[in-house]
């Protein structure tokens, strides 16, 4: 990613990865491991933050019928099925006659 993407620096990951890599990616890759983990003193299901958009994403993603399910033989032909996907979703939103009402945003009044 850092060859392909120089231009992020910074990147989260989940409490799994914390530790020595994140001290590995600082040297090395130059770039900034934030872990997300869970507030304290939480039980059950918790929205972390920044993970509920990546988690999102990848359900538009499965909605395509072909993404749900890994047959691809080449990592391009995935990653041009996922960009299919994503490629669909923004036209369908872009040409949609009414914009529509989200629970996400803020209402102003």
């Amino acid at each position: 990613m850092r060859l392909t993407q120089p231009q992020i620096t910074q990147v989260w990951a989940d409490r799994g990865y914390a530790g020595e890599l994140v001290d590995w990616a600082r040297d090395r890759l130059w770039l900034t491991l934030r872990i997300v983990s869970r507030p304290k003193g939480t039980a059950g299901f918790v929205v972390l933050p920044r993970r509920w958009k990546v988690e999102r994403t990848i359900g538009w993603c499965m909605n395509a019928r072909r993404n749900a399910r890994d047959y691809e033989r080449l990592p391009q032909h995935s990653e041009a099925h996922l960009n299919w996907a994503l490629i669909t979703m923004m036209t369908r939103r872009l040409t949609r006659k009414s914009p529509r009402t989200s629970h996400w945003t803020k209402k102003t009044p």
